[in-house]
């Protein structure tokens, strides 16, 4: 018999045979328990309702139009003609089988999880032209060459939902979420794509006087996230066999993360970044590394120049970084961030920027230096890069 049950978080209705077990939400990957009460005949309801009615508007359009949206809200089929455009590239929606977890606590751990956050500002004066491409390829990269669950990545846009924009309350409980019970062995990826800014720093926690950070959507009203809230919330949490990627598209994000050691390709070596203070920015024993646009007193762009005619602009660290890992799959880290910066800088040779934004540049070096830091001391020359 053909059932209906809603999702208690944001109340997406699903199709479903099945009278016990769970499922897990196609639109913000909340994991369903199926219950006597929560599952409402199909027959029953049509009885009661039309398809004109707007819950069941979702459902038939979520059925029949999966991949509008390419952050992860299968079901609207409103959007720009960008998610259009890319609609048939998009992975088809599933129902996963979990065990069983009650509504208030964590899902169990499957080893992978992932955070992608956006932001276009696209209401706003700065907006930005590239960030949702970027969202759409990270997370297929996540999906295809390193096989994380679908429903273990959460993307944060404009587009989506209120609970799923990114605003500074949604980023970070986000990022809550993201360590929220890791265990050792687990894989943990947090992308950020949008505006970074520098504060000058009054703690003495910064080597070059400033702190470093993320602006979210609504980060003229409600602030900015500071990297040192940044490190407090993903990075001081990391037990024992965790792993931490952040991968940052942002200006002056080369020391986003806080991390204490910053990699020197030019001399090989790791350059240490402790805060002056004497403050404590490590770990509880996990890893934490951080791939970032640029370094801290630099500015990040995006370009054009790598996507088809009539598509949106994309970064151009976020491009060159997958474009690495697609030309050789097995490359080591050193080999990646030579890779990146070596790209990237062919990027400005070749002058695939807007010239508006050369001369805004041509005032001040035109440079952007991909950035490598850690949480530890590793050996980049000879570990292989992976999520």
């Amino acid at each position: 018999m053909n059932r209906i049950i809603q999702c208690g978080y944001c109340r997406l209705e699903h199709f479903t045979t099945k009278r016990a077990g769970i499922v897990c939400c196609s639109r913000c990957h909340t994991i369903i328990p199926i219950q006597t009460c929560e599952v409402t005949n199909y027959t029953n309801i049509l009885k009661n309702r039309t398809w004109k009615d707007a819950q069941l508007q979702k459902i038939k359009s979520s059925s029949l139009n999966l991949g509008t949206y390419r952050n992860g809200n299968l079901g609207s089929t409103s959007g720009s003609s960008e998610y259009k455009a890319l609609a048939s590239q998009w992975p088809k929606a599933s129902f996963t089988i979990l065990n069983a977890c009650p509504r208030g606590t964590s899902a169990a751990r499957i080893g992978k999880r992932a955070l992608i956050c956006g932001v276009s500002y696209k209401k706003q004066k700065h907006k930005l032209r590239g960030t949702l491409t970027d969202v759409y390829n990270i997370k297929q990269l996540l999906l295809n060459r390193y096989h994380f669950p679908e429903h273990s990545i959460r993307v944060l846009t404009e587009e989506n939902d209120l609970d799923r924009v990114p605003t500074k309350a949604n980023m970070e409980e986000s990022l809550r979420w993201l360590v929220e019970g890791s265990k050792p062995g687990d894989s943990l990826v947090f992308y950020f794509s949008g505006h970074g800014l520098r504060q000058r720093d009054f703690d003495n926690d910064e080597l070059d006087g400033f702190d470093e950070t993320l602006c979210p959507v609504d980060f003229k009203t409600e602030g900015m996230i500071f990297d040192n809230d940044i490190n407090t919330m993903i990075v001081k949490p990391l037990i024992k066999g965790v792993t931490l990627h952040a991968i940052v598209d942002a200006c002056h994000s080369g020391t986003i993360l806080d991390l204490e050691y910053l990699y020197d390709l030019t001399g090989r070596k790791w350059l240490h970044n402790r805060p002056p203070s004497g403050a404590k920015k490590c770990t509880r024993g996990g890893r934490a590394i951080c791939f970032s646009a640029c370094r801290d007193d630099e500015m990040a762009i995006d370009s054009k120049a790598f996507t088809k005619k009539g598509m949106s602009a994309s970064g151009v660290m976020t491009h060159c970084f997958i474009q690495a890992i697609l030309n050789k799959p097995k490359l080591t880290y050193s080999e990646l961030l030579y890779s990146v910066r070596k790209s990237v800088m062919e990027t400005f040779a070749s002058r695939c920027i807007s010239s508006k934004l050369i001369d805004k540049l041509l005032h001040r070096e035109l440079s952007q230096e991909p950035q490598l830091s850690s949480s530890e001391i590793f050996d980049v020359e000879n570990t292989k890069f992976t999520l």
